[in-house]
């Protein structure tokens, strides 16, 4: 399925108290997902270049002070094909980023896809991008994205995530890892996905987590 196309860039924000596996849950499932061909040892496949971007070149501290040094900026970062917003505790105070927000609707305007983890769903609702949309994020952060949304969109509860075409959300946490397979998939088929799962040893149920 689409073997001629170019490599899509996976764009993975991050900033302080960003998540950990809000962001290297779908950084690992992207990078299984991409597909090696026949060099089995490459850390990397052809179909997606995966890399983390934050607003500046200074290491992130992620939640637990765990210490990050993003691959690029927001200003000198490739095109993103798919870019991913993933949540944390960082991602209140970012809510009034307006550098951060500004480079996000941006981004959204171009790329194919635009994913967020847990609270990321803040960080597009306050960059306009959720309107009339259905939406989801981690099942404690419910009432603070009903306070952040447009009227016109619809909180859905008790999924993994929420697929609305161009703009896809997820549930708390680890499942950005389910959204993230799910999207191996929707791009180059359930075997795929699958494939991605096993190689993670991760128990993926590609057919039940979804909700449209």
């Amino acid at each position: 399925m689409e073997h001629l196309r170019q490599t899509r860039n996976v764009a993975i924000l991050i900033y302080d108290q960003v998540e950990p596996l809000d962001f290297t849950g779908p950084f690992e499932v992207f990078l299984c997902g991409s597909d090696r061909g026949s060099d089995r040892g490459s850390d990397r496949g052809s179909d997606f270049n995966v890399f983390t971007v934050a607003e500046r070149h200074e290491p992130v501290l992620a939640v637990g002070s765990l210490s990050i040094n993003p691959s690029y900026t927001i200003l000198d970062c490739p095109t993103p094909d798919l870019l991913i917003v993933p949540g944390g505790f960082g991602s209140r105070r970012e809510m009034d980023n307006e550098t951060l927000l500004n480079w996000i609707r941006m981004v959204a305007e171009q790329a194919e896809l635009v994913l967020s983890v847990c609270t990321g769903a803040l960080l597009l609702a306050k960059a306009n991008l959720l309107e009339g949309l259905q939406i989801t994020t981690n099942r404690s952060a419910i009432g603070e994205l009903e306070k952040a949304a447009p009227d016109s969109a619809t909180i859905v509860t008790d999924v993994r995530y929420v697929d609305n075409g161009k703009i896809i959300l997820s549930a708390g946490v680890s499942a950005g890892i389910d959204m993230s397979l799910y999207v191996v998939g929707k791009l180059l088929g359930e075997e795929r996905a699958l494939e991605a799962a096993r190689t993670m040893e991760y128990e993926y149920y590609h057919e039940a987590n979804w909700h449209d």
